[in-house]
């Protein structure tokens, strides 16, 4: 696993500098986040993989504009056009959030809180680092949304704000890629659903009858559909296995 600094491969020094052979996670600090910088890291095609997170340094708080522009200025100093930017970030609960039950649980604050983090904070990477995309080639874009963001799958209810703050990022993400088309027509820029993954995140949530993913596994399994993605599919929201989640 790495830690909460930005990674590079072990490289020499001199080959640390610059390339479109780069690859960056931001919230590398979290269970899937770690996962997929171990796994960049062992892929041979990606040299150079960058973690960002809020407890690393510098720190990057995707909520938080100035950061997100400072992480993408030093990779435009280092000469870094990323071919594959992750965004493993996300808010189910924590102080202040929970999952609502009902619509009698709607709170401002924890709504708010719930947009700036799935979906505020992945546009302000989007605004900075899409133009950072090689402008030929096949590059990836991917931020993790969740299925219960699918407004056409909802059909229990509940969960208000993380239901509506990663459908919000689903409509950002296709709004992004159609715009990205113009410029970089060989980009993908897409939403993955991860699965239940055994992390902070879903762990009060887990019940019986669910796949729990190791980290590790989910990390693979998000890869690999990565690989399969073609520029057609761009602005598309997929699940762990490939397949297509209705809007």
């Amino acid at each position: 696993m790495c830690s909460d600094r930005p990674q590079t491969s072990d490289l020499p020094p001199q080959e640390r500098r610059g390339g479109d052979d780069c690859a960056v996670v931001f919230g590398a600090g979290g269970g899937i986040g770690a996962a997929l910088v171990a796994a960049l890291r062992g892929d041979a095609r990606y040299p150079h993989v960058l973690g960002y997170s809020r407890r690393g340094s510098p720190a990057v708080d995707i909520a938080n504009e100035p950061s997100v522009a400072a992480a993408a200025a030093d990779l435009r100093a280092a000469g870094h056009a990323p071919r594959l930017v992750l965004v493993a970030t996300g808010i189910l609960h924590g102080e202040g959030i929970a999952p609502e039950k009902c619509c009698r649980d709607l709170d401002p604050a924890a709504l708010a809180r719930s947009f700036a983090v799935n979906a505020i904070g992945p546009a302000l990477l989007m605004k900075h680092l899409l133009p950072l995309l090689p402008r030929t080639g096949r590059a990836v874009f991917a931020a993790l949304s969740a299925r219960v963001g699918s407004i056409g799958d909802n059909r229990l209810g509940g969960w208000y704000g993380y239901r509506a703050s990663k459908a919000a990022l689903n409509q950002l993400v296709r709004t992004a890629a159609i715009e990205l088309r113009r410029s970089h027509p060989e980009a993908i820029c897409v939403a993955l659903h991860p699965g239940t993954v055994d992390t902070p995140l879903s762990a009060p949530f887990a019940r019986a009858g669910l796949e729990i993913q190791a980290p590790a596994l989910a990390a693979r399994r998000l890869l690999q559909v990565i690989d399969t993605l073609t520029p057609a599919e761009s602005g598309a929201f997929i699940d762990n296995r490939g397949q297509s989640i209705p809007w």
